[in-house]
């Protein structure tokens, strides 16, 4: 899917209207419409700010999901894990789901924070 299309998607998911969107992000509405039609592409500072303001990781407003994936640093630890003994494992699952809980909170916070500073 392109990036036109993916922002398109997420705006509505999140009921934004264009002019909303653009207001969240400090661009024309005109701009967010040729983004939306791949008649422009974002520079790097305004797909952070459209990440933020769609609460999304600028990775999934980019990448397919099928082109997202773990680095191979992060697949050694994958394949060193599943051959851990199932308590092991469970005990890593657990600490992963407590950072990405945490992360995600921080973020939304975060998120909160930079949409209450656009108003």
């Amino acid at each position: 899917m392109e990036f036109s299309q993916r922002l398109f998607r997420l705006r509505k998911a999140r009921g934004l209207s264009q002019q909303a969107l653009a207001d969240l992000i400090g661009v024309t509405v005109v701009q967010i419409y040729r983004y939306e039609k791949g008649a422009s592409q974002p520079p790097f500072a305004a797909i952070r700010r459209l990440a933020i303001a769609l609460g999304v990781s600028a990775d999934a407003l980019v990448f397919d999901r099928d082109e997202r994936r773990p680095d191979d640093k992060l697949r050694y630890h994958f394949e060193t894990i599943s051959r851990m003994p199932e308590h092991e494992q469970q005990i890593v699952r657990e600490l992963l789901d407590a950072l990405i809980f945490k992360s995600h909170a921080i973020n939304e916070q975060a998120t909160n924070s930079y949409l209450r500073s656009r108003r």
